[in-house]
């Protein structure tokens, strides 16, 4: 079983960090550009970003993709980053907030909460149960038709990017503070059937690997066939 970082380290890791975070865009922001385009949030009317970090990303979607009426709520573990999210939203403070949490993956919306959730290079610093407890709530918030739309490191192809993936991997292995807590995955391999897969895409920068998947998640209770037959 992979170490990965307590919530607690997590927090303490990140509040370290603090903006240091955003010198990784050389490598996420091809594959965040795509999670834009794919997660559509042009018609997105409440979005909630789990582990929102320095609001980069929630600055760029309230500028330039979300609509003028939609709300964002931003959630993260760290005390500096919700600092840093809180200064970056200014502008958009009458529909937009970070909120800090304890880490956990629960998260305290009523069901239907919003139309798209969001987590970019977050799910691969969770344990696996977390994970999977972070689905099941995306499930329960996320509004019929709504999409679940994730960036995480991943597994790639190539002598570039294997070696890399074997190097971060071995790192992680024996210290994963070294690298954020954060750990190659195959976020398609949680999902499974109660989730619809709407894209799937691997992008590689420099043999840095991340998976960008946008998914809808399945009617708990489909339709019956008089309602087909009627519509």
């Amino acid at each position: 079983m992979s170490r990965v970082l307590s919530h607690e380290q997590a927090r303490a890791f990140y509040d370290a960090f603090g903006a240091k975070q955003d010198w990784q865009r050389f490598y996420e922001d091809p594959a965040v550009a795509i999670l834009e385009h794919q997660g559509r949030f042009e018609e997105a009317r409440a979005v909630v970003e789990f582990g929102c970090g320095t609001g980069r990303l929630a600055e760029r979607l309230l500028r330039t993709r979300l609509p003028a009426d939609a709300t964002y709520l931003g959630l993260d573990v760290s005390p500096t980053m919700i600092r840093l999210g809180s200064a970056k939203l200014k502008p958009w403070a009458d529909r937009a907030r970070v909120q800090q949490t304890d880490g956990a993956p629960t998260l305290a919306l009523p069901g239907g909460a919003c139309d798209r959730l969001v987590s970019t290079y977050v799910v691969d610093l969770l344990a696996d149960d977390d994970i999977r407890q972070l689905l099941a709530e995306a499930r329960r918030v996320l509004r019929p038709g709504g999409r679940l739309c994730l960036a995480s490191l991943t597994f790639g192809q190539g002598a570039l990017a294997r070696g890399i993936c074997r190097l971060w991997t071995t790192i992680h292995s024996l210290r994963p503070q070294l690298v954020g807590g954060c750990r190659p995955l195959a976020l398609r391999g949680y999902l499974g059937s109660p989730w619809t897969v709407l894209h799937a895409e691997t992008v590689c920068t420099l043999g840095l690997c991340t998976e960008v998947v946008v998914a809808s998640p399945v009617a708990l209770f489909p339709r019956s066939v008089t309602d087909v037959q009627g519509a």
